[in-house]
């Protein structure tokens, strides 16, 4: 599928599986975020609208404008974080360089890289909204 060229119909008509879909103030910035730390690719990053791509994983950011008639607008706070709750987990990410590059850009860094007593090595980070992205990979044995 070309992210770059389909129209809203033909993407909706393609979706399949578990759907995510994240509401947040500013569409370009979460974008640049994504794609900074994490090297995912976002296509027709509109103010409005993206389609992003991590692996073979697909989902879709949306303004809280384009949600005018959707039920879960009245249930977004005006002040992040808004994603308490939720991990946002990105098992094909290295934690240690993702940590990395969100210093670097100055984003906040909820829990540094550390080994888990799951197998796993991961850390929090936190984006403009506050939604907590975790990347993670099996711990070195």
């Amino acid at each position: 599928m070309d992210y770059d060229s389909i129209d809203a119909e033909g993407f909706g008509r393609a979706l399949s599986g578990l759907g995510l879909n994240i509401l947040v103030r500013d569409v370009r910035a979460t974008s640049a975020f994504l794609k900074g730390v994490f090297g995912m690719s976002c296509h027709q990053v509109t103010q409005d609208f993206a389609i992003v791509r991590y692996g073979r994983q697909v989902f879709q950011l949306h303004a809280d404008g384009t949600y005018h008639a959707n039920p879960l607008l009245g249930l977004l706070p005006e002040n992040p974080p808004r994603g308490a709750g939720i991990e946002i987990r990105l098992y094909d990410s290295d934690p240690d360089a993702a940590v990395g590059r969100a210093q670097e850009a100055g984003h906040t860094i909820l829990q540094p890289p550390a080994d888990k007593p799951h197998g796993l090595r991961e850390a929090y980070i936190l984006d403009h909204d506050g939604y907590a992205w975790v990347p993670s990979r099996p711990k070195s044995v």
